[in-house]
């Protein structure tokens, strides 16, 4: 109380004015959600759940939406949407994994899987499925080079090469829509975005939500399909009215802070939440506004005396992280079979010397390029490679095998080893890989 008699009025009123704003602020985004609806089962929708207490669910990964973490457990929004009806109905959802868009759609064909949470509508689809109410949505983009001009709309595409998935949900209304595009269809969207980086294609189109959560390198996002839209719901194969009823009566109850909140989890920053009124801006600016000046002014007032601290600190740290980088460089280095690191589009992040001396380089001519943009190895072969790497990047998969691969200077018999590797967020960062040449061990020996 002495401080804040000593001050003048302007920062009183600055203090009590931010204190307000910061209250304000604080009340808006720790609202306690509202509690879910009572859900109002049937009989039928009851006895249904008695004789399936549990649903198969077709899984394909689809990052921030629905993935496997380091752990090799299901995470996303949707795990934790389809876990809070789990709650409010009883029913428990066991999700089996599908490694491609086409897969999934014919394990529900087949009804070897009940639903699943990351399919859009078309007509194709409606055929064999029904989709709940939506609870969420985003736009469909373009991806290109980064070189290339920006894709703007599916006309720019006329005469050019677009890759998509099979089966993905605008394949059949573009060959149809728009004949003179040559539509190609891989796998998966990390396939499509492989021949887009290669310039086999110039183009694929993405959910801008798992689109913006890859790393640009050599790709760029385009304009927004006008138009279409990209609904989130859930689809569930026709021939289970009850399943149906039973999930859009839980969606329908699912209280819509709760909902916000799950939204904002997983897709914080990349997407944004429905146009607030221009007196709801106005108000949150307003507050928001005062209580960072007046905690500027505070700050100013006195002194920030931890400054010295926070950049003593901040240096010690980048000394321990340099040492860290340092003895982890060294601890590569002493390893005496080649070792590499790559990046999600197959560039080198890092090496070792055994790396370098086995392909007569050195890792500042090689660095942040791929295997297919340099000499290093046979044409034939680094395109083998490469490819080999985006397809393991794209199915996570590990690979541990003896073959025979042409290097500059002949023929080598080697035993090769590649794993992804994620960071501590969950998220797949590259593949750590290397090989022994078995043929200079023998001789070695």
């Amino acid at each position: 109380m002495l401080f804040f008699r000593k001050l003048t009025p302007a920062p009183r009123w600055l203090i009590l004015l931010g204190t307000l704003g910061f209250t304000q602020v604080l009340a808006a985004d720790s609202a306690a959600p509202a509690p879910a609806k009572a859900l109002k089962l049937d009989e039928q929708e009851r006895k249904w759940m008695a004789e399936h207490p549990r649903v198969i669910v077709a899984s394909l990964e689809y990052p921030r939406y629905l993935f496997k973490d380091e752990h090799g457990r299901w995470i996303g929004l949707n795990k934790d949407v389809l876990d809070r009806i789990g709650a409010m109905t009883g029913l428990q959802f066991v999700h089996v994994e599908a490694f491609s868009t086409d897969q999934m759609l014919a394990s529900l064909e087949s009804s070897e899987a009940d639903m699943s949470t990351t399919l859009a509508i078309n007509d194709e689809r409606k055929a064999f499925l029904d989709f709940s109410h939506a609870y969420g949505g985003a736009g469909w983009v373009f991806v290109g080079r980064a070189e290339a001009p920006k894709v703007q709309s599916l006309e720019d595409l006329a005469k050019r090469v677009l890759v998509l998935p099979a089966r993905h949900a605008l394949e059949a209304s573009i060959r149809h829509e728009y004949p003179t595009i040559e539509l190609r269809t891989v796998k998966t969207y990390a396939e499509a975005r492989a021949l887009v980086e290669s310039g086999e294609a110039y183009a694929t189109i993405d959910n801008e939500i798992g689109a913006q959560l890859f790393p640009s390198g050599q790709l760029q996002l385009g304009h927004i399909l006008e138009g279409r839209w990209d609904p989130e719901h859930l689809a569930v194969r026709k021939g289970q009215p009850h399943l149906l009823s039973i999930l859009n009566k839980a969606l329908e109850a699912f209280p819509p802070a709760e909902l916000r909140a799950i939204r904002r989890k997983w897709l914080n920053g990349v997407v944004t939440t429905a146009e607030p009124t221009v007196w709801q801006r106005v108000t949150q600016w307003s507050c928001r506004g005062v209580f960072v000046v007046s905690v500027f002014a505070v700050l100013f007032l006195l002194c920030n005396r931890r400054l010295a601290s926070v950049v003593r600190q901040r240096l010690e740290t980048e000394q321990r992280l340099g040492d860290q980088l340092a003895f982890q460089q060294a601890l590569m280095d002493a390893t005496p079979d080649p070792m590499f690191v790559r990046d999600l589009q197959g560039r080198l992040i890092l090496c070792n010397r055994s790396f370098e001396e086995s392909l007569s380089t050195r890792f500042d001519r090689i660095q942040g390029r791929q295997l297919i943009e340099l000499e290093i190895l046979p044409k034939e072969t680094a395109e083998l490679l490469h490819t080999e790497f985006m397809a393991q990047l794209g199915s996570r998969s590990t690979r541990f095998c003896r073959r025979q691969l042409m290097f500059n200077n002949g023929l080598r018999d080697i035993y090769q080893w590649t794993v992804p590797f994620y960071g501590a967020d969950g998220q797949l960062r590259g593949l750590l890989g290397g090989w022994t040449d078995l043929g200079q061990r023998i001789r070695q020996a």
